[in-house]
């Protein structure tokens, strides 16, 4: 609305900030090429892309409030309990995951072979991490596929905050006596395991072990299903794009992950639409990563050893 435009229909009628909106919601939930949206809707295709355009600038300058970590300690609390509910995992504040949006690019231009990730496709990453009612709570998108999730993690701003201590920094509990369970998000093998984040076992050979993991896949999958929800309703990014503009295609991967927010806000819960599959990455094979860290192992090995025990966790301020 700050900006004026002249854009019109094909009727020569001028088009609403309502129709903008609607053309660009259109665009980017359909995935349908421009020519087929603008014959549908009586526009010039290259009225549907400067729309689209417009309204992706518009989000990012006027929507980043809707995808935020929280901010609040009765947030945050209210988060762990809700994950805490669905299997029992106490003190965690998120799911972590990474998708592909896999991409068509010239393979005769070596400089795209960057993007080719361990599938042989053209990709580019979208990592995130997402709260009990799937809402994305931090990404970052725009990496390459070439890359592991590792490495995508390590070179994000909440790895740096959250080694610093400046992140997942609030309230511990005490298992048992002597015994402590900082804040922490959980994530699949293909993570690292750190004090803050917590993969499953690669070979459980203990009953608490088995029982730690069981937790953990149910726990975990919330940020599947969100991810796989981000796709099916924003399908723009969803199947194979055909030679996207790989400088403007973070923006509207992020401008869909404010808008799979937004939708989960206004239905108060996250739970109404849930996608066919938990499947985001369909045809792409878990990675695994080596990495471990000594306190990692330690804050693992303590909770699930919590799990072979009966007592319930009491909190206090770190």
């Amino acid at each position: 609305m700050a900006r004026q435009s002249n854009f019109t229909g094909s009727n020569g009628k001028p088009l609403s900030v309502t129709d903008q909106v609607a053309v660009a919601l259109r665009r980017l939930s359909s995935g349908e090429s421009l020519s087929n949206i603008g014959d549908l809707l009586g526009i010039n295709q290259s009225t549907v892309s400067q729309i689209t355009w417009r309204f992706v600038e518009a989000m990012e300058e006027r929507g980043l409030q809707h995808l935020c970590w929280p901010s609040t300690e009765a947030e945050m609390e209210e988060i762990k309990s809700n994950f805490e509910k669905i299997c029992g995992l106490p003190n965690c504040c998120g799911s972590i995951d990474t998708t592909h949006i896999v991409m068509t690019l010239p393979t005769v231009d070596h400089s795209n072979d960057v993007w080719i990730d361990r599938e042989k496709n053209h990709s580019m990453l979208l990592q995130a991490i997402v709260d009990p009612d799937m809402r994305l709570r931090d990404v970052i998108v725009g990496y390459p596929g070439s890359l592991s999730d590792a490495i995508v993690l390590q070179n994000s701003s909440f790895y740096k905050l959250s080694e610093e201590g400046k992140r997942l920094n609030g309230k511990k509990i005490e298992l048992q006596e002597g015994m402590e369970l900082g804040e922490y998000i959980i994530g699949d093998s293909g993570f690292p395991l750190l004090s803050w984040l917590l993969t499953p076992y690669q070979n459980a050979l203990s009953d608490h072990q088995a029982e730690f993991n069981k937790r953990h896949s149910a726990t975990q999958v919330v940020a599947q299903i969100a991810l796989a929800r981000l796709k099916e309703m924003w399908r723009i990014i969803h199947g194979v794009m055909w030679l996207p503009d790989k400088s403007r295609l973070p923006r509207i991967i992020f401008v869909c992950c404010l808008l799979h927010n937004i939708v989960i806000d206004m239905e108060h819960k996250g739970v109404d639409e849930l996608p066919s599959s938990h499947q985001h990455d369909t045809d792409y094979r878990q990675q695994i990563c080596e990495t471990v860290n000594k306190t990692g192992i330690a804050v693992r090995d303590n909770l699930s050893l919590f799990f072979s025990g009966k007592s319930s966790p009491s909190t206090h301020s770190s």
